[in-house]
């Protein structure tokens, strides 16, 4: 079946078939028409055909570093909620954070597979900045920012700096950090700076030994928990840079008999639905990552369309969720 003979059964012209399916302007009485002989025959045009015609491949290419996290599924929730609206699709790359296959879906995507790329980048370095600036489509960087790139990311440092406040304030002074690895801008390095200046205003000494680097697994934050426990037994906080990382923590505390919060205040960040299930209940940072995911799809349809984006980076805020295992 062709556009044609959608045309003919439905009493109107191709071109009026045509623009129903690209989203052009039609009268109603023509668009219910030809949307009746369309759901009576089951008729779907031609993907092929139509990337040919309109250059353009419906399809929004997005690069995770790992899909087993909430914070990840929350993104991608809002970028789809955008995508949906635009009847657009999305390409999913999962790069096991892994900087050689981001690279490698930067590449593959960008020869023509997809209209734009969403980037939820972690480590930027000399090749991807070469890989981004080479780019012919449209690109919005989520989560990280990036100095001459469209991005959209959270305001880490503060956040980091308003949790270890949390605990200064209550009369603990032997805090402890678990991060992740640095080169992670956002996560890594801003979490630590902000707990690092944090201490340091309060006139805390000595915090920056305090401090570990584990993954982003519960495993790797039960370890690394044992690890500043066995080095410092007096630590009385511990400030986490994810859920996933406190949590382990707080299962280390408890095997050696620590009470939380009385002997050991604990925090992570994100707010994951774990935060909620912990006994005790796990205080945390709320990021909004649903919607650092619909403003990035918004610009980047914007950006497809060719149309102006007002706002090149978007910095996001957030909230300190106090709960049990901050609270005496």
């Amino acid at each position: 079946m062709t556009i044609a003979d959608i045309a003919k059964m439905a009493g109107v012209s191709s071109a009026a078939v045509s623009r129903y399916f690209n989203n052009g302007y039609i009268s109603k009485e023509k668009r219910e028409a030809i949307q009746k002989v369309v759901e009576e025959t089951g008729y779907r045009p031609s993907v092929q055909a139509q990337t040919l015609r309109t250059k353009k491949t419906k399809m929004i290419g997005v690069i995770l570093p790992r899909i087993n996290s909430a914070a990840m599924s929350s993104v991608v929730e809002g970028v789809l909620s955008v995508l949906d609206e635009n009847d657009y699709r999305l390409l999913l790359a999962n790069t096991q954070n892994n900087p050689k296959k981001e690279l490698e879906y930067l590449d593959f995507f960008s020869q023509k597979q997809v209209d734009g790329i969403i980037f939820v980048g972690t480590v930027f370095t000399p090749k991807h900045r070469k890989a981004l600036d080479n780019l012919e489509i449209p690109v919005v960087i989520v989560g990280q920012h990036l100095d001459g790139y469209y991005c959209v990311y959270h305001d880490d440092y503060h956040a980091a700096y308003d949790l270890t406040k949390l605990f200064i304030d209550q009369g603990r002074n032997k805090i402890g950090f678990i991060g992740v690895f640095e080169l992670d801008e956002a996560a890594g390095l801003e979490r630590r700076k902000g707990f690092i200046y944090a201490a340091a205003m309060s006139g805390l000494e000595g915090i920056e030994d305090r401090y570990e680097i584990a993954n982003f697994s519960i495993e790797s934050g039960y370890e690394k928990a044992k690890s500043l426990m066995e080095r410092y037994p007096d630590t009385d906080g511990i400030v986490c840079a994810t859920d996933a990382i406190a949590v382990g923590a707080m299962r280390y505390l408890k095997e050696i008999g620590k009470r939380i919060p009385e002997d050991v205040m604990l925090t992570g960040h994100g707010d994951s639905d774990m935060a909620y299930v912990t006994t005790p209940t796990l205080s945390t940072v709320h990021f909004s990552y649903d919607k650092s995911g619909s403003i990035a799809a918004n610009m980047i349809m914007d950006m497809v369309n060719k149309k102006d984006v007002d706002i090149k980076e978007v910095k996001l805020g957030y909230r300190i969720m106090n709960r049990e295992s901050s609270m005496e």
